[in-house]
């Protein structure tokens, strides 16, 4: 099944050899979103809260691009440097997930791109 790329100019593009997202068949998968402001290609300043914000709105932006909505996520995956920041990004999620949430797994790593504390993946279901 041949995969396509999907593009947005209101996230920021890809650092590296991959896309922002890739559709097959009715499956979008995404690439990480660290909170990059699309517009500087800068890491915007902020709590964990404001980086996820920023990594969500970069997240929809993509979404909308391949012609879903966040109501077509049906997984997501996030990553923190710091697990006892999980209920600030938690609360975040809560504002762009409405129920049923999608299925999830939250993960602590030591280091993210251009030292980021969040980033965001995603696979989204279409028609």
């Amino acid at each position: 099944m041949p995969r396509t790329a999907i593009h947005s100019d209101h996230a920021p593009a890809a650092i590296g050899p991959y896309s922002q997202a890739t559709s097959a068949g009715n499956l979008v998968f995404f690439s990480g979103q660290i909170p990059l402001d699309p517009a500087t290609g800068n890491l915007v300043e902020g709590d964990i809260a404001a980086q996820a914000r920023r990594a969500f709105d970069n997240l929809k932006a993509v979404c909308e691009a391949a012609g879903g909505t966040m109501d077509d996520i049906a997984r997501v995956g996030l990553y923190l440097t710091d697990l006892s920041q999980f209920a600030a990004v938690n609360a975040v999620m809560g504002e762009y997930f409405a129920q049923p949430y999608p299925a999830r797994s939250t993960i602590e790593v030591p280091a993210l791109p251009k030292g980021a504390v969040f980033e965001v993946d995603a696979v989204m279901v279409l028609g």
